[in-house]
């Protein structure tokens, strides 16, 4: 993370090879700028992509910053290749740690209380943590390696439990998935930058601060949220596990305070704040209908299902790398230089629904994801080396809140409706967690599935061989979800050739790719930002709120949701 030099300028678009040296880069900047070697005092790497458009030319893309000596004459530099200023990337508190801890020691302080220790609550609590606000961080899930053992002991002898499991627990659904850390949000303050140089710290690679597709897989994450968790307490914050918030109190439109109860103990307790966090996750349907009971503003959204697929990542490599003069034949040197190929598909359906591919896992497994008995969920997960046999992602088709009946009357019908769908692929699975499968060929032509092919399933408990489609058993989804990806497939295998092959398997079922709800907030330039709409104090956050989807837009919201709290408390004095 060095940066303690002034790097004034940007450089975009320097090319290099897949095998060069590390001197080379040097080199290839003075080249282009046309300096000797002392006019340069350092790089800094700010962002290392590849280009793979053309097969014969793979090739590394840099944008880098520079430091230049005192000599150089800048002014010509920029006009001659068109520099860009180099933006300061460094975090900007609000205000000091001790002048936060100054707001504490007033009579009747009450602590900010978050709720879920998922990216959102984990950023949003650091944040707090590091302002000197001591939060206060609930979570009804256990520990990192204790839900590990559990979520594991689910995989492999069905031992589930309902508050330890891929989405309960400390790090949320992102610690057991890919480990994207990249998104598509406007990011103007470089918050996502804060977010990975902590990481780093956790013992993340550095070279998540630089290559353009970062990841850290699960067994990292596991590291990094213990450090995050540790660094929180350091700086005064409490995290209490096992607990699970089961009322909001409300005087009027402003939040007042918490009922919780230990899981373990079933011991109950009363939490009094004004300033409540709820980060809790897409999944935790039980505190959505708590929160509508208590009419807190919330309504229906948006969100997609379909299935998990999977293929041999050799497949993927191949057609994204291909060969070339100097990676001859299957390309594992390329992936030795850029890692496992990945993929991003999208096909607008003829009867108006959109298939995509989502939550793409390069060298991965499919995991059972579900956080309630008896329903059978799917997901994607892999390590940092993305070494495993399998490529997969979900194939999903957007639905809208009218294709499941919610309103404003009603907007919880989301929930049921996954809820159905997930009950029936339990059932279709066998009624033991094992999962509905069925082979590419097969789906595309209705017929049951009787055998596998060379894909062998990496879905822990199991996979049982059914029919998908519904036209020979009960069907998992309604007949539009069906149509839209039989008619997307065989598009898919247009552009990677192989998707559509016959014996790429399908797994269901995928419903949990974003919330079916969304915890309406203001915006940011409203007085009250990012509070509820009609409870002021309580500051809906990250996936479970609608606000984010995946790791690094859930930081980053709960980052700014934590400012936004602190700021009332500077505000008030």
């Amino acid at each position: 993370m060095k940066q303690s030099l002034l790097y004034t300028h940007r450089l975009s678009n320097i090319k290099l090879p897949l095998e060069h040296k590390p001197g080379d880069l040097r080199q290839a900047v003075l080249s282009c700028l046309q300096l000797d070697d002392q006019e340069l005092r350092d790089i800094f790497v700010y962002r290392r992509g590849y280009d793979a458009r053309k097969k014969t030319n793979i090739h590394f893309t840099y944008t880098l910053d520079l430091c230049f000596s005192d000599s150089v004459d800048i002014t010509n530099l920029v006009e001659k290749y068109q520099l860009q200023p180099a933006p300061n990337m460094a975090y900007q508190p609000l205000f000091s740690q001790a002048e936060g801890a100054s707001y504490t020691q007033g009579n009747g302080y009450q602590r900010p209380v978050v709720i879920g220790t998922g990216p959102c609550g984990l950023f949003a609590a650091l944040t707090l943590a590091q302002l000197g606000l001591e939060p206060l961080v609930l979570e009804r899930g256990k520990a990192v390696r204790e839900r590990t053992k559990d979520t594991w002991g689910f995989w492999r002898k069905q031992l589930f439990k309902e508050e330890s499991n891929v989405q309960f627990g400390e790090g949320g659904a992102g610690t057991f998935s890919d480990g994207k850390l990249w998104s598509q949000v406007k990011d103007p303050r470089y918050l996502g930058r804060k977010v990975m140089e902590e990481m780093v710290k956790g013992g993340a690679p550095e070279e998540i601060l630089y290559v353009s597709k970062p990841h850290v897989g699960t067994f990292r994450l596991v590291k990094i949220v213990e450090y995050l968790r540790a660094e929180i307490e350091r700086l005064g914050g409490e995290i209490r596990f096992s607990t699970k918030v089961e009322e909001v109190y409300r005087d009027e439109d402003r939040i007042t305070g918490l009922k919780t109860c230990n899981i373990e103990t079933g011991e109950k307790d009363e939490i009094e704040s004004s300033r409540v966090i709820l980060a809790i996750g897409h999944s935790a349907r039980d505190t959505f209908e708590m929160l509508h009971s208590q009419e807190v503003f919330i309504e229906p959204k948006a969100f997609s299902v379909g299935f998990r697929i999977e293929h041999p990542q050799g497949l993927i490599d191949r057609a994204r790398f291909g060969s070339n003069d100097r990676f001859p034949g299957h390309p594992q040197k390329i992936v030795e230089h850029v890692g496992a190929a990945d993929y991003k598909l999208v096909h607008h359906a003829k009867n108006g629904r959109s298939v995509y591919s989502f939550c793409m896992c390069p060298g991965g497994t499919v995991v059972a994801a579900t956080s309630e008995t008896g329903r059978v969920v799917t997901n994607g997960m892999s390590q940092y080396s993305r070494l495993e046999r399998n490529a997969n992602a979900g194939v999903v088709v957007g639905i809208e809140p009218e294709d499941f009946g919610a309103d404003m009357k009603n907007p919880l019908a989301g929930i049921g409706f996954q809820r159905e769908i997930e009950a029936l692929a339990f059932k279709l699975g066998g009624e033991n967690y094992f999962a509905p499968g069925q082979l590419v060929g097969d789906f595309l032509r209705g017929k049951i599935s009787k055998s596998l092919g060379k894909v062998e399933p990496s879905y822990k408990p199991g996979v049982l061989l059914t029919d998908l489609t519904g036209r020979q058993v009960t069907p998992l989804f309604p007949e539009y979800v069906i149509e839209a990806i039989q008619e997307a497939l065989p598009e898919f295998g247009k552009q990677i050739k192989g998707f559509d092959r016959s014996d790429a398997l399908l797994t269901g079922v995928e419903t949990r790719t974003s919330a079916p709800i969304r915890i309406r907030r203001n915006g940011e330039k409203h007085p009250s930002a990012f509070q509820s709409v009609n409870t002021s104090g309580l500051y809906p956050a990250g996936e479970g709120a609608g606000y984010a989807g995946g790791i690094m837009s859930a930081a980053i919201d709960g980052i700014k949701v934590a400012e936004a709290l602190a700021k009332t408390f500077s505000n008030s004095t």
